[in-house]
């Protein structure tokens, strides 16, 4: 009874590593299905080979690698980090750090202009149209929105 938990125990593990690796693995054919998800011939082959290799002793990593010698890269879902993919990897990075910078110079900017203007007016130095409108807008408050008690007022007495 023992040695039939056993094997049952070892065909599940061998069962879960090859459904784990299938899942990472691009079946040739198709190109947008893993090879557990599609019927292929190819998939079906693939499949049948990975649980071939698990049973030999075979680690996941060497099963990748064999893979990738066999089919190529794009066999791989996941592809590896490397010179000539690293701008694939890095350029969510560097697009997220060149936003993040210009949000930070316009906001620099922004305060500077204003700390020049405030700055000017102390001294006694004129300000031009653009600055005065410009410091017109920063100190105004803007006019309210919606309903207030006034506006209430005046449609309820007609003005």
């Amino acid at each position: 009874m023992e040695i039939k938990d056993d094997e049952v125990k070892k065909a599940q593990v061998v069962e879960a590593r090859a459904r784990n690796i299938s899942h990472n693995v691009r079946c040739t054919e198709c190109g947008s299905q893993s090879i557990e998800d599609s019927q292929a011939d190819i998939a079906i082959l693939l499949r049948k080979l990975i649980r071939d290799e698990i049973r030999a002793g075979m680690s996941d990593k060497e099963i990748y690698k064999k893979l990738e010698e066999d089919y190529g890269e794009t066999v791989l879902y996941a592809p590896k980090f490397d010179l000539q993919t690293a701008a694939l990897w890095l350029s969510p990075l560097l697009v997220a750090g060149a936003a993040g910078g210009m949000w930070a110079y316009n906001k620099h900017r922004q305060k500077t202009n204003v700390h020049i203007m405030a700055l000017n007016l102390v001294r006694g130095v004129p300000l031009t149209p653009k600055e005065k409108e410009t410091m017109l807008d920063l100190l105004t408050p803007p006019p309210p929105q919606g309903v207030t008690p006034s506006s209430l007022w005046s449609r309820w007495l007609g003005w």
